[in-house]
């Protein structure tokens, strides 16, 4: 079994190496060339490679599986940008900043069509993988808008906000498990087990990733903490604040939301700690954690083979930054 650093590298190099697209129009390829040279971190497709090598040697099927979610998490990321008007992505220029906004949308439109076009040269198990892709691509776009909406409400429920998060952020992470497994030849358990795995890690992710944003040490995590407060981003820390606060603290959140006051960040934080909403985040990390490391467990897989997956999750999940 191969580790994620080896198989990350592997992805790359062949990740950029065979992109299929062609020189002209340059308009609109060469912002999909820029964006992807920028790298990224590759969990999605390096995780498809993982799940697939459970059960067999890595075959071509969970390479093209592989390259066709990293191309389909990129053309999301490229509209997202542009719907939160972002100027930058991975410290660079997002593509409609350096290219306009036209190109911006093509350029996204291109890449979510050739992560289509590297799925259909999948021989193995091609329809329920693309049952599965298309569900998954539908669960996305709807946890965007939902992630959209929430921004105009102030009685967004913890409910509503697990639901989003699983739709904007792990149910990707769960396909690309899936996937690796399906395109073995693995059906029924456990590949769903895999799915399970997939989606409980990506909620807990995203759950210690609203609480680093927040109380990560700014040294540790390399940013200035609080940049969702200062945004007024509905993260799991705001909507459980507002619903476990009373008159009183819900009046002050209220208006630390209007405010751009210096000591905003600090004043947020208080009343996180004040209501517990801290606490509670802390526990459902561990929660959905647990939920996450039951489910791998449950593969009917042995445990050795399953180590790298092991290791990947928990340094996501116990990650300081």
């Amino acid at each position: 079994m191969q580790s994620f650093t080896d198989l990350v590298a592997q992805f790359e190099h062949r990740f950029t190496t065979t992109l299929p697209f062609p020189e002209s129009p340059a308009t609109i390829y060469d912002p999909c060339r820029y964006l992807l040279a920028l790298g990224g971190k590759r969990i999605r497709p390096v995780v498809c490679l993982m799940a697939n090598e459970l059960f067999m040697e890595i075959n071509e099927d969970a390479w093209h599986a592989a390259i066709g979610v990293e191309l389909f998490h990129n053309f999301t990321l490229i509209h997202d940008d542009i719907m939160d008007k972002a100027p930058l992505r991975r410290g660079q220029p997002t593509i409609h900043a350096k290219y306009g906004l036209t190109s911006g949308i093509l350029c996204g439109d291109i890449m979510g069509i050739y992560a289509y076009h590297s799925l259909a040269n999948i021989d193995t198990a091609l329809q329920p993988v693309m049952q599965l892709f298309n569900k998954t691509a539908i669960e996305v776009c709807e946890g965007q808008q939902l992630d959209m909406d929430f921004e105009t409400r102030m009685d967004v429920t913890l409910d509503e906000y697990i639901h989003m998060i699983t739709l904007k952020t792990s149910v990707l992470l769960a396909c690309s498990l899936k996937m690796g497994a399906l395109v073995s030849g693995a059906l029924g358990d456990s590949a769903n087990k895999l799915y399970e795995f997939g989606k409980n890690m990506g909620i807990a992710f995203q759950l210690q990733d609203d609480y680093l944003d927040a109380y990560g040490v700014a040294e540790v995590i390399g940013k200035q903490n609080g940049g969702d407060i200062l945004a007024n981003k509905k993260t799991f820390l705001l909507v459980k604040a507002l619903q476990n606060a009373d008159a009183s603290q819900r009046k002050q959140i209220e208006d630390l939301l209007n405010s751009s006051a210096d000591d905003k960040v600090k004043s947020m934080l208080a009343l996180f700690s004040a209501t517990g909403a801290d606490v509670l985040c802390r526990d459902l990390v561990a929660h959905y954690s647990h939920l996450a490391f039951q489910s791998l467990d449950d593969v009917a897989i042995p445990s050795k083979r399953k180590q790298p997956l092991l290791e990947l999750a928990q340094f996501l999940l116990q990650r300081e930054k």
